[in-house]
């Protein structure tokens, strides 16, 4: 059963601090935003495949979060013992964006918009965090979660030099947000972002909206799991006063 009490003091323990505040969220698209892993899975698979390496859907859904020079690069130095030449990654690229595009329009994760007016009705600054540089993704945002991810609070994997599980897309975000580790929250749902959450220092929430077992986001690091979307968005109201309340 969860314990968002317990999950929080352990952050502070930690991270020997008596408080915290959840001034900011640093949010990640995919798995998070939109239900659109696999669409990007597929979408990889179906770039990736051809090539004659070796891959599955699931390799994809465990990438989550990662750039596309990171991704592509994996994949060949698995084949080739080599990275990708950038023509070669940018061209891969421009056909898993085909491919994903021709697969149809990525829908909203239920219950993510409830969680985004939730985390603006408490006044927290909302940036989104995200590995990908999916424009058809990136285009809906507006439309999808209006006010919530205006420019300049949002990352992608073209503003990086290291994408997730490197903390600095979250120490990014910080930046961006201005506040410190410990007056934010990441939103994730993948091991990479995890990982890349905790490392940044940040109390990371993870929301379990794909086929990979909550273990393996306890396992990243995760604070604390959620088991789906509407979960997450039925809790983070308490989530938040605990956070701005609790003292060791």
């Amino acid at each position: 059963m969860l314990n968002i009490e317990e999950a929080i003091k352990r952050y502070l323990e930690r991270h020997t601090r008596s408080s915290m505040q959840c001034r900011a969220a640093l949010i990640d698209m995919d798995g998070v935003l939109y239900d659109s892993m696999p669409h990007h899975a597929e979408a990889w698979y179906r770039t990736i495949a051809p090539l004659g390496i070796a891959c599955s859907r699931e390799d994809f859904f465990l990438l989550e979060g990662s750039t596309r020079t990171r991704t592509i690069n994996m994949f060949y130095n698995r084949e080739y013992g080599c990275d990708a030449p950038e023509d070669v990654s940018l061209a891969l690229y421009e056909e898993k964006v085909r491919q994903f595009r021709a697969l149809g329009e990525a829908s909203r994760m239920p219950m993510a918009d409830v969680m985004i007016a939730s985390l603006l009705s408490h006044s927290v600054r909302t940036v989104l965090v995200t590995g990908s540089s999916q424009g058809t993704l990136l285009e809906l945002l507006d439309t999808d979660y209006p006010g919530a991810f205006n420019m300049p609070y949002r990352i992608t994997g073209e503003d990086v030099k290291h994408g997730k599980p490197s903390p600095e897309p979250y120490l990014m975000g910080l930046q961006r947000a201005g506040v410190a580790a410990h007056e934010a929250i990441v939103i994730e749902n993948a091991p990479l972002g995890v990982e890349a959450g905790v490392a940044a220092g940040v109390f990371t929430v993870a929301v379990n909206t794909g086929p990979i077992p909550a273990s393996a986001l306890y396992d990243a690091g995760a604070d604390i799991v959620f088991d789906s979307m509407p979960h997450f968005a039925a809790h983070i109201d308490k989530l938040i006063e605990v956070v701005n309340t609790t003292k060791l």
